[in-house]
């Protein structure tokens, strides 16, 4: 079985970009299918959690694995938990398809362009009373002394069956510690304080493991029925596609898809396989709909690939999200309109009742918003169609940066329903 699970995904990012896949292609692109639309069965769901009407990954995630809606922010434990009480966790953990799997012998794997650490990725091995707890550092003294663990930690000690065969994604900050270089960003270090090199241990624990850190160590992974990989590609979140497109120094969520597969199909009693698009919900959360419609497709092109590689008698594909985001298309646009720029209707751009041009796609929140100027400011289609372009929005919520490469855009993450992003020249983490 494999389980995609496009982040932060609602149906309106499934129409643009379907819209916006057929427009790359020379098309007016609204007569375009992706590869997702051909899969036999469709149906909806509802992702709220116990607590909270709009919910968030760790929640949702924790659903699909165990069957059990729950709280916000926790990890495969039940809904008598308290967010961050760690003396409420005893007894509330649940069962999910990764352990019960595990159990019957078959070959687990984890995939994410997020870090691997990261609310939805985390629910495929850890328990937690509270999803940021990704490494020691984060988590209170208390929650430590009354022996919760961090969530990098409990990857490298899953014990159900033979534990993770293939493990990829971002995130190698949460496995190092601080006084550590990190193998490719030697001024980086790591964010543990305990001391612990969890990426040595995993070495330890496995003697015929591959640890890879960039692509080519990714191309050069040896695949046989021994065949076991940590990747950890970057510090934090892993590239947009748009971005890694140009810098090509990481895996896409295909070839990842692609690596996996061949790993996991090795084991005669079957595999569970969980793939996530982690950054279609970062970019929407920054408000730049052009990098969630890269991501969106980057994500389908993963889904094609399992198509391609599986045999649908044997083996059982669900493509699904966890939560949708406001992103809305308007307008009116006439056919063939490109999806990214202004709304235009018998070739004439549509104005607003002050006479302004706006996009075909806005966003409820996020770093666009313009309700502090009036009249709302007209946008060119030259800074409509740039890839760094922010939408505009309702409502401007502040959310935390995430650190980010030279030259990386940096989305605000993760406060749900809050939208925040910029552009930087160099790494910041405040």
């Amino acid at each position: 079985m494999i389980l995609f699970i496009g982040d932060g995904m609602s149906v309106g990012t499934i129409t643009a970009a379907r819209i916006y896949a057929g427009q790359l292609q020379g098309k007016t692109g609204e007569e375009n299918s992706l590869t997702l639309e051909s899969l036999p069965n469709v149906a909806l769901s509802k992702t709220y959690n116990t607590d909270m009407q709009t919910p968030d990954s760790a929640g949702t995630a924790t659903a699909m694995v165990s069957g059990v809606k729950t709280k916000a922010g926790v990890i495969n434990i039940n809904d008598n938990v308290r967010r961050g009480f760690c003396d409420t966790v005893a007894g509330n953990e649940l069962d999910t398809i990764f352990s019960l799997a595990g159990e019957k012998g078959k070959a687990l794997g984890v995939v994410s362009t997020a870090r691997i650490t990261h609310a939805t990725p985390a629910t495929a091995y850890a328990h937690s009373a509270d999803r940021n707890w990704e490494n020691d550092a984060a988590m209170p003294n208390i929650a430590k002394n009354t022996g919760c663990k961090d969530i990098a930690s409990q990857l490298i000690s899953f014990e159900s069956g033979d534990g993770f065969k293939v493990a990829m994604g971002g995130g190698r900050r949460e496995f190092i510690p601080a006084d550590a270089k990190d193998p490719e960003y030697p001024d980086k270090g790591g964010k543990r304080k305990d001391g612990r090199n969890l990426i040595e241990e995993w070495q330890a624990k496995y003697s015929d493991g591959q640890f890879v850190y960039d692509f080519d160590g990714f191309d050069n992974i040896k695949v046989n029925d021994k065949t076991r990989v940590l990747g950890l590609f970057e510090p934090s979140h892993m590239q947009y596609e748009a971005d890694r497109k140009v810098e090509n120094k990481e895996p896409s969520l295909a070839q990842m898809t692609d690596k996996a597969i061949d790993i996991l199909s090795q084991d005669k009693d079957g595999y569970v396989l969980m793939v996530e698009a982690g950054r279609i919900d970062h970019a929407h959360h920054a408000g730049n709909a052009a990098r969630a419609l890269e991501d969106t497709l980057a994500y389908d092109e993963a889904i094609k690939v399992a198509l391609e590689k599986t045999d649908p008698k044997e083996t059982l594909i669900i493509v699904t999200a966890d939560h949708a985001h406001t992103m809305i298309m308007n307008g009116y646009a006439q056919r063939g309109n490109p999806i990214l720029g202004l709304s235009k209707q018998k070739d004439k751009f549509n104005e607003d009742t002050n006479g302004n041009t706006y996009t075909t796609i806005v966003y409820g929140n996020g770093p666009g918003a313009v309700n502090d100027k009036a009249p709302r400011p007209a946008v060119t289609q030259d800074e409509a169609l740039k890839l760094d372009y922010l939408q505009q929005s309702l409502i401007s919520l502040a959310q935390k940066p995430i650190p980010v490469k030279t030259w990386r855009f940096s989305p605000r993450v993760h406060k749900p329903g809050c939208s925040r992003g910029r552009l930087s020249k160099t790494t910041s983490s405040t």
